[in-house]
């Protein structure tokens, strides 16, 4: 078979299932790893797909649909729930705390610290209405229209937020890369949590490894503007260096199948 044969078969699949593992791909064709990481970097300079850490994935585009609360409001992947783990210990006695209405946030909920009191604000009712059986949390609520899968992003939420002080805000987008910064599918959105981030202390991104490289319709943030970058052991580690060049801590959690330790970059 041809590369160009194999780089279509490639792309098909990519397309049909969402992702390729290139262990998988090297014994389907009968070539080495090797072979099939130089077939992924060539589709991924020609913008047919996003390369992870043992693949690919399909290229996101830079607007989607919003996510069914089924989904969105579940239990999660296990990318996912090491990630919200890791972001846990980053919350202290006495904090006042940003979590927003992403399925990530959800997931973030079941690692909250119980033996610490502190504030959280959050602009979902979804986490609001969670958050009233943790007896050792003082939550408050952004007001504004409550008709909105991303939660109250509208002028009022903006306005109410924007009177308030925050020690860590967990922010989260549609993708992250060392050329965008952090961007989201919608205006809205984005405009909402670029002001959270300046009224917040420390900034920590929470990207799971298909978003970290994904650029999105509108950019929320910029690189300098995130402190921590908080990602799992599938992100691409070409780009997690890009992105630690300009100053952002990388913390990467670990495959908890194989062991619970964290690697930072």
């Amino acid at each position: 078979m041809f590369a160009e044969e194999r780089r279509n078969s490639i792309l098909t699949k990519v397309k049909t299932f969402g992702r390729v593992l290139a262990k998988d791909l090297a014994e389907e064709f009968g070539v080495s790893i090797d072979t099939i990481r130089r077939d992924l970097s060539f589709m991924e300079e020609k913008g047919l797909l996003k390369r992870t850490h043992g693949g690919a994935i399909c290229l996101p585009k830079v607007r989607r649909s919003p996510i069914e609360n089924k989904i969105r409001y579940g239990e999660g992947t296990i990318h996912q729930n090491a990630v919200a783990k890791l972001a846990s210990n980053y919350i202290e006695t006495g904090d006042t705390i940003f979590i927003g209405g992403a399925s990530i946030h959800y997931i973030l909920l079941k690692y909250l610290p119980r033996d610490k009191e502190y504030t959280i604000i959050t602009n979902s009712l979804t986490i609001a209405e969670k958050l009233k059986n943790f007896d050792n949390i003082e939550t408050y609520i952004v007001c504004g229209k409550v008709k909105n899968p991303e939660g109250m992003v509208d002028a009022f939420a903006l306005e109410f937020i924007k009177n308030l002080r925050i020690d860590t805000s967990f922010l989260t987008g549609g993708g992250i890369s060392a050329k965008q910064g952090l961007s989201s599918s919608t205006p809205e959105g984005a405009i909402f949590q670029r002001t959270v981030a300046s009224i917040s202390h420390k900034r920590i991104c929470l990207a799971n490894f298909d978003k970290v490289g994904a650029e999105y319709f509108t950019k929320t943030v910029n690189l300098q503007d995130i402190d921590i970058l908080i990602t799992d052991w599938e992100a691409s580690t070409e780009e997690i260096d890009k992105i630690s060049q300009q100053g952002v801590e990388v913390l990467v959690a670990k495959n908890p199948n194989i062991n619970k330790d964290v690697q930072e970059e």
